[in-house]
């Protein structure tokens, strides 16, 4: 007869008396007396739902978590805000979007107004115990101590007799890393050759290779979530806690984690209540959930549960608990700079459609980024485009961007079918393209702002301030960006009249949609030459790479890349301008020499983002320059 994990460990605690489980309550571990619930969130790293075999995966070794669904109720439409950790973890510690605080940026670290609270500070106010074991990763400072414990030992058995908790464990056995060079096994669980690859994924030994390798440690990473669970069963606390697993974002593949697909933002959520708090739940256990969950909703709902009244500056919304509000129609998304590679998206979707606006279509899709890199399988996939062995799917990576994206989830899974071009669709382009445009401004959407001229303009205040601010024309910047990405040269009288605004972040769009526009914008030269000696680096930047584009000024323009290059002062600034030497490709190597004259030692420098942008510039414009590979 087949027992449920908590079955089998109340059993096993029964026949062996006074062992680790029985030991857990004897030293007052149980919390039975008290009357909030306690609160456990698992948190694994960068992989999407459909590694897990409870969300439909036959090859997927994941007993642990596939016992705990059958106990809880899973989330079949949980996605994370921001494919990536640092922004995506601060819609969760805020219940905020970062594209409101100026956090989009991956690593930033700029402050928010103190006002604005992490929500276990509110948990804290309620007697909480709040422990973190151990990864933050807030993408800014922590305001005030948040924390009980936050390290590799935090834990809530430290905390006072019959105290509610608030603890969070995380495992990085899933993260990106384990499909690195150094962490690929000789031999592995799960067979390469029986593995599905994407449709947008060469068939190549080093992709099977790869993806075998993540089975593998998604196989590990289920064995540390039972084991937490385990422990929480042994200490008897299990019928006095709401437990949440989840993910932290979707990956980890090449074209997953980091991107606006369902692959890279679409979690693996479930959450189970126990006898005593099934009255705060939406189901019973062991059934599935359709509604649409994000990241921005966990901080309200966790404070709905425990019976803390929901902040106004809170943007999400509570899914669970006495304050649970109506299922929101769209879910919001964000990408913008990756490391050291400048890109920006926006996107939005439903349960059937995702919509993606890319705001730098004049970028590859895959732009080269050193930690992306690190994988064999993203190396042959390159390598595969270059020599013509890839399809047209697999080869559009490797492609510029097109202006928007459009996808039926449902019926194509892998977002490899846009639909934005077709005319049966035109209705509900319409009305995604007018919910983004919606939320980009109700949000004051700092990433409309280059990194460099965001960071100066804010000082020693805030962005948030900054953008908040009558000081700065918010919709004129985002109005400006949304026709000179638009790649039509219908918007270049106005793009070419918008050069001589007073306002910085419409001069800097006007110049980029020049840029885009490449020689249909001869007609912008002239105020785009004057644009060189403008009191904004990041607009001198922008005038640059237009009039390279446009094939006048070359020399001039090149001189001000080189420039803004060597200004260590502005470090975003200096990042912008090597991102911009290495899109123009050919077009950069009149001026290697005083590129090159940055290398900091013979193989190039990737200790920073500079410096693996830098270095990856040199290696294109000279090849042979390095002779090995840099880890």
């Amino acid at each position: 007869m087949g027992y449920s994990r908590r079955e089998f460990l109340r059993k096993t605690a029964e026949g062996i008396g006074a062992s680790l489980f029985t030991l857990g309550a004897l030293q007052g571990n149980q919390s039975s007396k008290q009357n909030q619930p306690n609160i456990l969130w698992i948190t694994s790293e960068d992989n999407t739902a459909s590694y897990l075999g409870c969300y439909g995966n036959e090859i997927a070794n994941t007993p642990n978590l596939d016992q705990f669904a059958e106990e809880s109720i899973v989330y079949e439409n949980a996605h994370a805000n921001a494919p990536v950790c640092a922004p995506a973890r601060f819609t969760i510690i805020t219940g905020m979007y970062p594209t409101k605080f100026g956090t989009h940026n991956m690593r930033s670290n700029n402050k928010i107004p103190e006002k604005f609270k992490f929500f276990p500070e509110y948990l804290r106010e309620q007697g909480y115990y709040c422990t973190n074991n151990y990864k933050e990763d807030y993408n800014t400072p922590k305001p005030r101590k948040i924390w009980h414990e936050s390290s590799h030992s935090a834990h809530y058995k430290n905390r006072d007799k019959d105290q509610p908790f608030f603890a969070i464990f995380s495992t990085s056995l899933s993260h990106e890393h384990k499909i690195h060079f150094h962490e690929l096994m000789e031999e592995n669980d799960h067979d390469p050759g029986d593995l599905e690859l994407a449709p947008y994924h060469p068939d190549l030994p080093e992709m099977r290779k790869c993806k075998a390798n993540y089975y593998d440690y998604i196989s590990k990473m289920d064995k540390k979530v039972g084991e937490i669970l385990d422990e929480l069963e042994a200490r008897g606390l299990a019928e006095d806690t709401i437990v949440f697993y989840y993910s932290d974002h979707g990956g980890v593949m090449p074209r997953s984690k980091r991107f606006l697909y369902d692959n890279g933002t679409h979690v693996p959520m479930m959450v189970r209540f126990p006898d005593k708090y099934q009255h705060l739940a939406p189901k019973s256990m062991g059934t599935r959930e359709k509604r649409l969950v994000s990241f921005v909703d966990l901080a309200p709902t966790v404070l709905s549960l425990t019976g803390v009244d929901i902040p106004d500056n809170m943007q999400g919304t509570a899914f669970l608990g006495k304050q649970k509000n109506e299922e929101p129609e769209y879910i919001h998304f964000m990408r913008d700079r990756m490391d050291e590679r400048y890109d920006m998206m926006r996107a939005v979707c439903n349960k059937r459609y995702r919509y993606i606006r890319n705001y730098m279509p004049h970028r590859k899709y895959g732009q080269h980024l050193w930690y992306l890199w690190r994988s064999p399988s993203t190396r042959a996939w390159e390598e595969a485009y270059k020599n013509g062995q890839c399809n047209d799917i697999q080869s559009r990576f490797w492609g510029l961007k097109v202006e928007e994206e459009l996808y039926d989830v449902q019926k194509d899974p892998h977002n490899i079918h846009n639909l934005a071009d077709k005319d049966d669709y035109k209705n509900i382009l319409q009305k995604m393209r007018a919910e983004l445009k919606n939320w980009i401004r109700q949000n004051n959407d700092a990433g409309f702002l280059p990194e460099g001229m965001m960071v100066e303009r804010a000082g020693d205040s805030t962005i948030y301030k900054m953008t908040h601010s009558r000081n700065i024309s918010i919709n004129k910047i985002i109005e400006t960006s949304e026709m000179a990405t638009r790649r039509d040269s219908k918007y270049l009288t106005k793009l070419k009249n918008r050069l001589t605004a007073e306002e910085p972040g419409v001069r800097y769009w006007a110049a980029t949609g020049c840029a885009i526009l490449e020689k249909e914008a001869v007609q912008a030269v002239s105020k785009l030459k004057l644009l060189l000696e403008d009191s904004s680096p990041d607009v001198r930047i922008a005038a640059a790479e237009a009039l390279v584009r446009i094939g006048k000024y070359k020399q001039a323009a090149l001189k001000i890349l080189v420039s803004e290059m060597e200004n260590e002062e502005k470090k975003w600034t200096q990042l912008h301008a090597v991102n911009i030497l290495e899109s123009l490709e050919e077009e950069a190597k009149p001026v290697l020499k005083q590129i090159m004259s940055w290398v900091k030692w013979e193989h190039g420098d990737v200790s920073d983002y500079f410096g693996r942008a830098h270095t990856n510039l040199v290696k294109e414009l000279k090849p042979g320059w390095s002779d090995y590979v840099v880890y």
